[in-house]
């Protein structure tokens, strides 16, 4: 029999789906993507074996011969109690009073440090049940990503691939990979677009070329203002594995991308075009030298090219393990849509942009960088309670993912090792966590214990430690399912 922690991650997953299809979100989504079926695969892995016991020699088997007894088949498990019945009517919400006595002694938790604010808004309705200094901009940390995530989704849409192109000059004597702003380029595909290359120019007769390399997609800094740092890379539009030094490393739990802070790279667009004149060799067209930083010519031919996963991929992965790297990449290729400097200002110009086309409330707001690195960042908890009902909007499908990139309390990326021991957030909390020296946010959606959806956002600044802060946000949080 499955562990009572997973039917409850089972039955919370299936409360957050019918709850969307039931009519907070109708519009399909990408639900095959990324985090969607992980979830289908763990829950279909641990509920294999049926109710009934599985004895040969059950009784009513019958005989056949001299053989032995057939068993019947397993009777069907006992159905678990249904989570259809407050969604046949409309669910009930909870009562703004009721909710305010739950979760004011929780924000008020010295855990928390002194500024502290919150905001919970029913989806369907995009009504506020409980605010605490919603308006009022905090440091937002990592949750800021969520913005960043919206942002690319609405200006650019969930099928969008990010481009590495390799084209040549006229006489084919000069070859240029011309980054397009894809942190996700690995090994397998750098080696595929040198084979396609190497195949091209041999096709031409050429073996022999000058190779250059393109990153002027992107302008202004390539270091975020933090400095040199393991959580994020250089900033440029031609890199491989985030510029993780050595490359991806292991992958994390369950085949997930590397992730987290590691060794990175001080020239990751210098790396990938040395390791792409290696490539091309392997393929007998050799460079005669090291690779040169130059623009690709004006009059030049494609040779290869890969693409990144769509975006609706690579929000959930930035999402579900808060990588600082694709966010930056997704809030310049946010810039790059809306015709702005593909720079850590125009990114942040092109990003309040866009989210104030979805009508979300901005006042107060600041955007420095796409990651949420910069503690310049200022967002409040009714601008990212707003942001999480945009996504779960009906009309707006291509901002799903938004949705169902959150990790899951309990199961996935951030908060993975969070909501543990029985807690009731386990399975049915999804949401971005937030962490700097001194700030602990968490931005997401819970489901109650009728089935309704709910948003919600607390920020907490000045805190005195993340073991303490942590676990008193997911206690709000928690608070909202039961």
């Amino acid at each position: 029999m499955p562990e009572p922690k997973v039917l409850q991650l089972a039955a919370g997953s299936a409360v957050l789906g019918l709850v969307l299809s039931a009519g907070v979100v109708t519009a399909t989504g990408p639900w095959d993507s990324g985090q969607r079926t992980a979830e289908r695969a763990r829950a279909a892995a641990q509920a294999r074996t049926g109710g009934a016991h599985h004895d040969p020699a059950a009784p009513g088997g019958p005989a056949r011969g001299d053989g032995p007894a057939r068993p019947e088949a397993p009777a069907p498990a006992p159905s678990a109690p249904g989570v259809l019945t407050a969604l046949g009517k409309a669910a009930a919400r909870p009562q703004n009073t009721a909710l305010a006595t739950v979760l004011e002694p929780l924000l008020a938790s010295p855990d928390l440090g002194p500024l502290r604010t919150g905001a919970v808004v029913d989806v369907a309705t995009g009504e506020q049940l409980y605010g605490n200094g919603a308006a009022a901009p905090m440091v937002p940390a990592s949750t800021v990503k969520i913005a960043t995530a919206a942002a690319a989704l609405s200006a650019l849409g969930p099928d969008h691939r990010i481009p590495t192109t390799v084209v040549a000059s006229p006489d084919f004597r000069r070859v240029t990979l011309v980054g397009g702003g894809d942190p996700t380029l690995d090994g397998p595909r750098l080696r595929t677009l040198a084979r396609d290359t190497a195949r091209a120019l041999r096709d031409r007769g050429v073996t022999t070329v000058v190779l250059a390399y393109d990153t002027s997609l992107y302008s202004g800094p390539e270091r975020h203002p933090i400095g040199v740092n393991d959580n994020i890379a250089p900033v440029t539009a031609l890199m491989t594995d985030e510029g993780r030094i050595g490359g991806a490393g292991a992958a994390g739990p369950q085949g997930e991308p590397a992730n987290g802070p590691a060794p990175r790279s001080a020239d990751p667009a210098g790396d990938t075009a040395r390791a792409f004149g290696d490539l091309l060799g392997e393929h007998a067209v050799t460079t005669g030298g090291p690779p040169v930083r130059a623009k690709a010519p004006r009059q030049a031919e494609r040779l290869a090219r890969t693409r990144s996963a769509p975006l609706s991929a690579l929000v959930e992965r930035t999402l579900t393990h808060s990588d600082n790297d694709i966010a930056e990449a997704l809030a310049r290729q946010t810039a790059l849509a809306t015709g702005k400097p593909a720079s850590f200002d125009g990114a942040a110009r092109a990003v309040r942009a866009e989210l104030g086309k979805l009508g979300v409330p901005l006042a107060g707001a600041r955007f420095t960088d796409g990651s949420g690195l910069d503690r310049r960042d200022r967002l409040s908890a009714a601008s990212l309670t707003a942001l999480l009902v945009r996504a779960a909007d009906p009309g707006r499908p291509e901002l799903r993912p938004v949705l169902t990139g959150l990790p899951v309390g309990g199961f996935s990326g951030t908060l993975r090792e969070r909501y543990a021991g029985g807690s009731p957030g386990a399975g049915v909390i999804r949401a971005k966590t937030g962490t700097l020296t001194g700030v602990n946010t968490l931005a997401g959606t819970a489901v109650t214990a009728n089935g309704r959806l709910l948003a919600f956002a607390f920020l907490a600044g000045e805190t005195p430690s993340p073991y303490t802060a942590q676990p008193a946000l997911d206690r709000l949080a928690a608070a909202l399912t039961r």
